[in-house]
């Protein structure tokens, strides 16, 4: 009996799952933003009509996406990385014990990253969401999105803007 040697650049994935060729939607997406708060994101997730939970963090705010399906997380990525131009983020996805880290700037993905050099520097609260350990309804001070109108939003982020534009002279 012969064993024909593996081809170059044969790789065995961890996670196995999708071979049968579909892939289910992620149990769990989080936008790592540099936002300064909660409320500024959940604005700015209101003005592009995201439905996200955000919480502040000592680093900037997370937002928790409520719709996995699809491309939904890709989505809202680009759109939040859009919308505050110049500021990247990074998108967390989790499938099973599966972690996805993609960095978004400028309304695009902008390269993967390795999970554990984004949880390295991460807020203990997004290890905690992500591991299962802690749920967002656990965390106190989340702001829904969906409870701020776009009308309110966009009032909310100029003056956000105006102050910031002042504090710099």
């Amino acid at each position: 009996m012969t064993t024909d040697p593996l081809p170059d650049g044969f790789e065995v994935p961890d996670d196995l799952s999708g071979l049968d060729g579909t892939r289910k939607d992620p149990e769990l997406a989080v936008l790592i933003t540099q936002i300064a708060g909660a409320e500024p994101l959940a604005a700015a997730c209101a003005v592009a009509e995201l439905d996200v939970l955000a919480v502040a963090t000592d680093v900037g705010a997370l937002g928790v996406l409520q719709d996995t399906g699809d491309d939904a997380p890709d989505h809202a990525a680009a759109a939040i990385s859009k919308l505050v131009a110049g500021v990247p983020l990074v998108l967390v996805t989790r499938w099973g014990e599966q972690l996805t880290c993609v960095r978004y700037a400028d309304g695009a993905a902008d390269g993967e990253l390795p999970p554990g050099l984004v949880l390295g520097g991460a807020p203990e609260v997004l290890e905690d969401l992500l591991t299962g350990h802690l749920r967002v309804a656990d965390l106190t001070d989340v702001v829904a999105s969906k409870d701020i109108s776009r009308f309110k939003a966009v009032r909310m982020l100029t003056g956000a803007a105006r102050r910031a534009r002042k504090n710099k002279k």
